[in-house]
């Protein structure tokens, strides 16, 4: 079987480069802004989307105009896929899948790919990358690249360049370890399996709010785009950068040691943007507990439940496991031994006893194994044709960064 992965890097690019890569990554998200603003003005005039092989051609329009002439300065490939980006956010738009396409904004998420392997070297001996209009780069080559090269993106992320060098390899089709164990998410408890064994939270913000909170304050008092000011806001995306790298990590570590040992995860299909609105309300109906609601909000968003869910997904592929998402509706009111459905069942956050058999446990065990017996369930009724399957995370096809 064909296996897409990527590994990414960190660069060490020169000053003349980090301009380029600057300049390379503002063109691109131009080119994305420019067709964006065009798709919406002909749908404003009742016009119909305008496919990529026009926006193509209106692109070579802009490089040869003699206002946008700079275009030409950046490599065409990366521009080109600037409008294959817009593209994609319009299908998933179109399929629901997504919110409708925004503009960028200068700084946040800048990147360019290069989609032509052709164009690009790769000397792993040397921990070096060869790109079109870059020349030679080094980068930190903290392990090996299998496979056939596909693709290259240059990232920004919290003042450092980075390189995700994606590539296809054939491998054995392999053989799933272990049985089946549902988990439970939380936050006292990160992840609690079906078996009674669980994983702490990281709770990477909260660990550095104290000191986020100060350089932020520091870097309001400064001059905007001041020396003083530019140093400040260093320091807080260096903060942020600590603070997703430090997630991620623990997020890789915890999905891949579940992966290895369990050929059958369910988990459950968590609503993380409905679980995390804000409970302020409006004018006319204010909301209550208002500052409760932000702190749980918080700690919601520091789990990284989605993207701990998006990992487990590809790695038990990777494996020859499965994922399987079942509904969370009365997961951690069910009583395990006499089928009891209570809100008083759970009578605390972390105590579960059931007012009709008396059955006590702790809650997110209690939990997991509701959820590890909602999917089989669920499977049951899949293999006799009573519901689809269901969809948990990214699709197969897609590929995962891993750093």
């Amino acid at each position: 079987m064909q296996r897409l992965q990527a590994f990414k890097y960190e660069l060490m690019p020169t000053g003349e480069q980090q301009c380029q890569m600057r300049r390379f990554a503002g063109s691109c998200r131009f080119v994305f802004n420019q067709a964006l603003a065009l798709q919406q003005a002909n749908r404003e005039a009742g016009g119909k989307y305008i496919g990529y092989v026009a926006m193509a051609k209106q692109l070579t329009a802009w490089r040869n105009s003699g206002e946008t002439a700079w275009l030409k300065e950046a490599p065409v490939h990366p521009l080109q896929h600037a409008l294959k980006d817009l593209e994609k956010a319009y299908k998933n738009f179109f399929e629901k899948r997504a919110d409708f396409p925004r503009f960028k904004r200068k700084g946040q998420r800048d990147s360019f790919r290069y989609p032509d392997p052709k164009q690009i070297k790769l000397d792993q001996a040397n921990s070096r990358i060869f790109l079109p209009k870059l020349g030679w780069l080094r980068y930190r080559n903290s392990r090996e690249a299998l496979g056939e090269l596909r693709n290259v993106t240059v990232s920004l992320s919290g003042g450092r360049w980075f390189v995700s060098i994606q590539t296809r390899r054939e491998v054995e089709i392999p053989v799933p370890q272990g049985g089946a164990v549902g988990i439970d998410l939380g936050i006292a408890r990160f992840a609690t399996l079906s078996d009674g064994t669980f994983h702490e939270p990281l709770n990477s913000f909260k660990r550095h709010e104290a000191a986020l909170c100060q350089a932020q304050q520091a870097m309001s008092r400064k001059t905007k785009f001041s020396s003083n000011w530019m140093k400040a806001k260093a320091r807080v995306q260096h903060l942020h950068a600590r603070i997703g790298n430090a997630r991620r990590d623990y997020l890789h570590k915890t999905s891949t040691a579940i992966s290895q040992n369990h050929a059958l995860v369910f988990v459950e299909d968590l609503q993380v943007r409905n679980m995390s609105q804000s409970a302020a309300g409006t004018t006319e109906t204010p909301g209550k507990n208002v500052r409760a609601k932000s702190g749980l909000n918080k700690s919601i968003l520091d789990q990284g439940w989605f993207e701990f869910r998006r990992q487990l997904d590809y790695k038990l592929a990777w494996s020859g496991g499965h994922l399987v998402a079942v509904p969370p509706r009365n997961t951690s009111r069910t009583c395990p031994s006499c089928g009891h459905v209570s809100a008083e069942n759970r009578r605390t956050q972390a105590d579960f006893h059931c007012v009709e058999c008396g059955f006590a446990e702790n809650a997110d065990v209690v939990g997991a194994i509701n959820v590890l017996r909602a999917g089989h369930a669920r499977l049951a009724c899949e293999v006799s044709g009573a519901v689809r399957p269901p969809a948990a995370g990214t699709r197969r096809g897609e590929s995962a960064l891993t750093g």
